[in-house]
């Protein structure tokens, strides 16, 4: 490695982008595409940033596989920044593999983050887990050590385990304040204000409360039968029971739950899984089939009675039922909830972390545009979407994969 490169990557290292790209701006051997590479997608110039680091891991010949494993686990960071999720994750997996055979630890443990970060966008909260369950935050250099923490506290966070995120998040904390990176310690700051602010609301018959997240999972612990609007599913003690796939037998549920002690009527029950006012015999045919199939799902934590005016929801063992609302309305609230982050998400990277078809979501984001609550950059192949930061409230409940409980 001659001196200009050295002085490039020492100063890509202190945050120094500017100062790496005047040492090798002009060069346009491998090592200094890279680094360009890098000092590009420091400066927020992604798509340049992915082409000049494609064009150094071609260039690197077959017998410096270790210098092209790096090109690929540093692409595979800018691929994280633009949200872009169509690549494998196979080239990611193999790069560490490179990486781990020749002792390269530190990038070895920047791919593991890199994964890690990228099953948690996508809400694959397992995989993450298997995945940052082989790091040690106390061997890993202060920055890589807050980011690693960020990721476990993120992953409890989704998990609700509230403790062990604060836990996290003060290790981050202390990790930012010695790696000296102000974004890195405003992230981490950013993340621990999330945890007082409201993450969701509860239905009462005079109005609603607000609830912070620490209160969300005491009341999902308590004995209590939760109709939970934000993960589309009922909760009851350690029983769960998911309908996020079912929109009518959850409307039909979240009905119940909101007239509960008292019993509501086949009208209203009609009028919100069905969206008609002007019911006939067949709907309430169909909505007994519907109540038929509510009731079978739900047997382990509430009867559903017929009354003479409709139905009511009977919770077993004498418990309260409480409705679990998101922190804003809307049915495109979880697609709000991935766009508030700040990044530019294609629709395909949204379709997948939410797992509905493309279509699905470009007819939810042209109503969110009509609206004035997103907006595009680009146009075809390289349009992206953006929300403003939704302030006041954390959006954790929301996102994908939330709330997997046993």
């Amino acid at each position: 490695m001659d001196s200009l490169i050295a002085a490039s990557a020492r100063a890509l290292a202190a945050g120094d982008a500017l100062g790496a790209l005047k040492r090798v701006a002009l060069r346009d051997d491998p090592p200094a595409l890279a680094l360009r590479g890098i000092a590009m997608a420091q400066l927020g110039e992604h798509p340049r940033a992915r082409e000049l680091l494609r064009r150094a891991a071609r260039e690197f010949g077959a017998h410096e596989e270790l210098a092209r494993a790096r090109c690929v686990v540093a692409e595979a960071e800018v691929a994280l920044a633009v949200r872009d999720f169509g690549g494998s994750p196979r080239a990611l997996a193999s790069a560490l593999a490179v990486l781990e055979a020749h002792a390269d630890h530190a990038n070895a443990l920047q791919a593991r983050l890199i994964a890690a970060r990228r099953q948690l966008l996508l809400g694959r909260l397992d995989e993450a887990e298997a995945t940052l369950t082989g790091l040690n935050g106390h061997s890993l250099p202060p920055a890589r050590a807050a980011v690693a923490e960020l990721a476990a506290a993120e992953l409890a966070l989704r998990s609700l385990r509230v403790a062990q995120a604060r836990a996290a998040l003060g290790r981050a904390h202390d990790a930012a304040e010695r790696a000296r990176v102000p974004a890195l310690l405003a992230e981490v700051k950013e993340a621990q204000a999330a945890l007082d602010r409201p993450a969701a609301r509860r239905l009462l018959a005079g109005g609603e409360q607000a609830l912070r997240l620490d209160e969300v999972a005491a009341l999902l612990d308590s004995d209590v039968l939760v109709l939970d609007a934000c993960r589309r599913g009922l909760s009851a003690g350690d029983a769960w029971q998911s309908l996020a796939r079912r929109p009518i037998l959850f409307a039909l549920a979240l009905a119940l739950a909101e007239a509960w002690p008292g019993d509501i009527g086949r009208e209203a029950l009609i009028a919100s899984a069905f969206r008609t006012h002007q019911p006939d015999e067949t709907h309430r045919a169909r909505l007994r089939v519907e109540i038929s199939r509510l009731r079978a799902l739900v047997a382990g934590m509430a009867q559903i009675e017929a009354t003479a005016r409709g139905f009511a929801l009977r919770p077993l063992a004498g418990r309260e039922v409480a409705v679990l609302a998101p922190p804003i309305a809307g049915d495109q609230a979880s697609l709000l909830a991935l766009l508030s982050d700040g990044a530019a998400w294609s629709t395909s990277a949204l379709a997948m972390a939410l797992g509905d078809s493309q279509r699905t979501i470009q007819r939810a984001l042209a109503e969110l545009e009509t609206a004035g609550r997103v907006r595009s950059i680009g146009q075809t192949r390289t349009r992206r979407w953006l929300s403003p930061p939704l302030a006041g409230y954390t959006t954790i409940l929301l996102l994908p994969a939330a709330l997997p409980i046993a």
